[in-house]
């Protein structure tokens, strides 16, 4: 059983969801009314958080999350990573998006989520159509 208290025990749930991301996400660890940003969304609550990633699970191939660094400093849980993944379009681009999370945490949950890239969004199109 997850003991959502323990901040090092968090960390150890995290890790364990960017190695297996986009499947079998903890999202009991995400406060109901999670606020979440990202360069192409800004949204709040679990529920929605949880379609988003199914999105992913579904939409994208061969995703792959690359966690580079996790670290907490007081409520907060940082984290560097790059994604990669498959879009699924006739020449199969091969995408990566560099970048890394704030996570504040309270109460032993994580109340936000905001995901900063390292990279345009027009970088991310651009890879869609270059070799």
């Amino acid at each position: 059983m997850i003991q959502l208290g323990d901040r090092s025990n968090l960390i150890d749930i995290l890790r364990a969801d960017y190695q297996r991301f986009p499947s079998d996400q903890s999202f009991e660890i995400y406060a109901e009314d999670v606020y979440f940003r990202d360069p192409l969304s800004e949204f709040r609550g679990r529920d929605r958080f949880r379609q988003t990633i199914g999105f992913i699970q579904r939409w994208f191939r061969e995703v792959r999350m690359d966690l580079h660094a996790i670290y907490q400093h007081g409520d907060t849980i940082y984290t560097d990573w790059t994604l990669n993944w498959t879009t699924p379009l006739p020449w199969q681009p091969r995408i990566a998006i560099a970048g890394r999370s704030e996570l504040q945490v309270c109460d032993g949950l994580v109340i936000s989520h905001i995901d900063y890239w390292h990279c345009s969004r027009l970088n991310v199109l651009r890879q869609h159509f270059s070799s």
